[in-house]
Parts: structure tokens; C-alpha cells; sequence
């Protein structure tokens, strides 16, 4: 009897499809979607980010960077995923919204969703009959809070994610479904002028949280924790011209080890880690060009990124930023392309 058929199915093909992309060799996390960096701006800078964030995309870059940010920010990624490479693949999709919102004496207070949509499927039986259609995607949605503990100096922040997985339907009474529900935490800070004027540096840790259960709990896999370090230098600021450098290294902390021991045994090998660094010019605050090196040996994805920004104000309080963005996709695919859209008031 072949249990579980389509659903260990359903899982190879989803790892092969999303872990080249993730830029990791680590085969045992899981709910990888979760690593996805979101936003067209970040993506056109060589995903070097959390250190820059300062839109309504910081939710998920770094929570404590949303301690910054005054009044409202709304933000909405959608990325092809892997369309039009050559794969056959013409219905998956990574989507993307946020907002956030300044509460005086408080401090900062916002939700994130993140969908990712892996289209329809055939469903078959151990003999290859057909059972029809069905349709496997994953969800997040994360409340953020961030507060800047020494006012415009340093500021800290924590999302709290609920997180929803179907693959699979089950073939008949003795299948279960390919389904998880799960949390996790994130938890970053963001230090401004960081001992030079102008130099910002972040740490991050993305989804802490317990391992993940599909079918079997004796084949639990642990959730992708990721540890983010960045630093960005404002190189130009002045009316007409802008200019942003940045550099971030990351690492997912994934192994058979228990939360805490992952947090030491994790590092290993520490060939894993994944490098970006970018840059951002900005002129007469209304058109943003950007550019990016994207570098992770152990995935074998590395390669330049590339990006345009434009910007709108309406009558000095509306501000609407459209973007565009392409990065290296590995060898499964064409490059990945990012549309975003953000509002500001």
C-alpha cells in the first residue's frame, strides 16, 4: 500500500520548486514560503534590506524598524513564481499586503499577509486514477508592533504570525490531508547613526516557533528561523540627489536540533550563509534606481538585481511609490520579477 502518495508527492515537488529559490541547502525546514523577502524595493537593492526598511514593508524585514516610521503606510507585493521559465508552471504566485499605523505615546502598530498560491493540481490515486482537481497554498498573517526605545536612536519590534499550509487533500479514509497550522515570532531592532552619521545597522530573527506537523509528529520538520544582520550608509542626501549603500548576511537556522540548540548548532556549515548588498539613487524624490549583488554558494543562486522606483505627492501629504524589480532565480526558472505598490500619509 502506497500511503500518503500524492501528498509526499505534492511536498517533493514544492521543495524542489521553492528551495533553489530560497537560497538554502538546508532540506529540513519547512513552511519555507516564510522566507520569501517581499517588495520590489528590497528586491532591486540585492534583497539588502532590513537595515533600509522604512515603508510599510519593514513588518516583515524588520519589526523594529516600523519604530521609525510616522503616520500610516500601506504596502502589496505580487511576484510570478516561476512563470514563464520553461517549467510549465503558469499559475503560482507570492502576494503581499501590509500597513501600518503611528500611534502617538505608543508607538508603532501594523499586520502583514502573506499568500502564497502554488495553482491547481491533478489528484490521482495510488493506480494513477484521476480524482480530479485540487488547489494547494500557504498563508501568514502577522501583527507587528514596534517602538523606538531611545527616541530616533534605537528601535525594537516583535510580529506574532499565525501560519496556515494545505499541499494535499487525502486519497480516501486512511489519508490524512497534507495540512499545518502553526505560529511564530519575529523579533528585530534597528540602531540609527550606528557610530557614524548616517550608518544604520539591524539584527533580525525571523519565525521562531515550533517544528511543523503534516502528516506524522515523529516527522515534525522545524520552521525556516532566520537570522538577518545589516547595515545601510545615507551616501547622499541632499535635495536633488539621494543615494543609498547597502550590505545584509543571513542565515537559516535549520537542523534535527531543538529550538535553543539550533540557535548554536544552526551556524553549521557556516558556508550557508547568503550575502546582498545594494544600492538606491534617488532623484528630485521622484524616480529611484536600483541595483544589487545577490550572492549564496550553497544554493547556487547568485547573480545582480535590478530595480526602478517612482514616486508621487499630492499636495505635500499623499505620497504613492510604484515599483519594479528583477533578481537572479537560480537554475530553475527565469529571473523573478516584483511588482509593488505603497501609499503614505
Amino acid at each position: 500500500m502506497n500511503r500518503h502518495k500524492i501528498l509526499m508527492q505534492t511536498v517533493i515537488i514544492s521543495a524542489l520548486i521553492l528551495l533553489p529559490s530560497l537560497m538554502m541547502a538546508i532540506s529540513q525546514a519547512t513552511l519555507l514560503f516564510l522566507s520569501i523577502e517581499p517588495g520590489a524595493r528590497a528586491n532591486g537593492m540585492g534583497r539588502a534590506y532590513s537595515a533600509v526598511a522604512e515603508d510599510a514593508y519593514a513588518g516583515w524585514w524588520n519589526p523594529g524598524a516600523l519604530a521609525f516610521n510616522r503616520g500610516a503606510q500601506f504596502a502589496a507585493n505580487h511576484t510570478p513564481w516561476f512563470q514563464g521559465g520553461g517549467l510549465g508552471i503558469d499559475d503560482m504566485y507570492y502576494l503581499y499586503l501590509a500597513a501600518n499605523q503611528y500611534f502617538d505615546g505608543v508607538g508603532n502598530l501594523g499586520f502583514n499577509v502573506v499568500w502564497m498560491d502554488m495553482g491547481t493540481q491533478q489528484k490521482t490515486d495510488e493506480f494513477g486514477n484521476d480524482l480530479g482537481e485540487f488547489h494547494s497554498f500557504e498563508v501568514a498573517g502577522a501583527v507587528s508592533y514596534g517602538y523606538d526605545l531611545l527616541p530616533k536612536k534605537l528601535g525594537l519590534g516583535a510580529n506574532f504570525k499565525i501560519i496556515y499550509s494545505y499541499l494535499a487533500p487525502g486519497t480516501g479514509l486512511t489519508d490524512s490531508e497534507g495540512k499545518a497550522f502553526s505560529f511564530a515570532f519575529d523579533a528585530g531592532a534597528k540602531y540609527k547613526d550606528f557610530f557614524v552619521d548616517g550608518l544604520d545597522a539591524s539584527m533580525v530573527m525571523q519565525n521562531m516557533g515550533p517544528r511543523v506537523t503534516y502528516v506524522d509528529e515523529e516527522q515534525a520538520d522545524p520552521m525556516p528561523m532566520t537570522f538577518r544582520m545589516g547595515f545601510a550608509y545615507k551616501a547622499m542626501d541632499i535635495p536633488m540627489n539621494k543615494a543609498v549603500l547597502s550590505v545584509e548576511a543571513s542565515k537559516i537556522l535549520a537542523n534535527e536540533d531543538s529550538f535553543l540548540e539550533r540557535l548554536i548548532t544552526g551556524w553549521i556549515p557556516i558556508d550557508e550563509m547568503i550575502y546582498g548588498t545594494g544600492i538606491e539613487y534617488t532623484y528630485l524624490d521622484m524616480i529611484s534606481l536600483r541595483g544589487g549583488y545577490f550572492y549564496d554558494k550553497a544554493g547556487e543562486i547568485t547573480g545582480p538585481s535590478f530595480g526602478v522606483g517612482f514616486q508621487f505627492y499630492f499636495q505635500n501629504k499623499y505620497k504613492i511609490m510604484a515599483d519594479f524589480a528583477m533578481i537572479e532565480a537560480g537554475n530553475l526558472g527565469s529571473d523573478h520579477k516584483y511588482f509593488s505598490l505603497g501609499a503614505e500619509f
